[in-house]
């Protein structure tokens, strides 16, 4: 709808390069007559003159011009920006074009995937380690009856006691047992690394 209504308005006001108007900037470019119907009027307007010339140098008028015509009218505007931003990464780099760009943000992507595996990971770890540390403190506390030798910081909980502990604090399957909140997909040697 937008193309009928910029090509309706440039037939019916401006004629083309003989009514007084400016041509479009594709014909401006190839010093042509812009003529009523001309396929890139509604496309390069004659404020964007560079829009054109990197397309122009990379793929030729011609061609765009087939491409143009071939593509149904409501599809031509997706064509053209996919052409400028082409040409226009053509013109940066020669060599790789917009492919060097796409390859970048891959990169980018592959990258912050690896840092949210790690950091998962980590919180993986520590949420166990969380765990285990309060089982060990519930345990102590319902073994030792809070005694002094075992408060303290988490070093002295896993340091070796000197004294025994009592007979009902073996240490048994269900007590060495921990819940996980989160699944991981991790192998052991990963998971306990430091």
């Amino acid at each position: 709808m937008r193309d009928e209504v910029v090509a309706g308005g440039r037939a019916a006001g401006s004629g083309g390069g003989g009514g007084g108007a400016a041509p479009c900037a594709a014909c401006k470019l190839l010093r042509r007559r812009c003529a009523a119907g001309c396929v890139f009027a509604p496309y390069f307007p004659p404020a964007e003159p560079h829009k054109f010339a990197n397309v122009h140098k990379v793929f030729g008028a011609s061609n765009v011009s087939k491409m143009l015509q071939e593509i149904p009218a409501q599809h031509r505007g997706d064509a053209v920006s996919s052409l400028v931003y082409e040409a226009n990464a053509r013109v940066r780099d020669p060599v790789y074009g917009c492919v060097a760009a796409v390859s970048s943000l891959q990169q980018q992507v592959e990258t912050l995937q690896a840092q949210l595996a790690l950091a998962q990971a980590e919180m993986v770890r520590l949420n166990m380690n969380n765990a285990y540390m309060a089982h060990r403190l519930k345990a102590t506390r319902s073994c030792g009856g809070g005694s002094s030798t075992n408060t303290g910081s988490p070093s002295s909980m896993s340091s070796p006691k000197t004294e025994q502990p009592e007979a009902h604090c073996k240490a048994t399957p269900e007590l060495l047992d921990m819940v996980v909140d989160q699944p991981y997909s991790m192998d052991d040697s990963q998971l306990l690394s430091y």
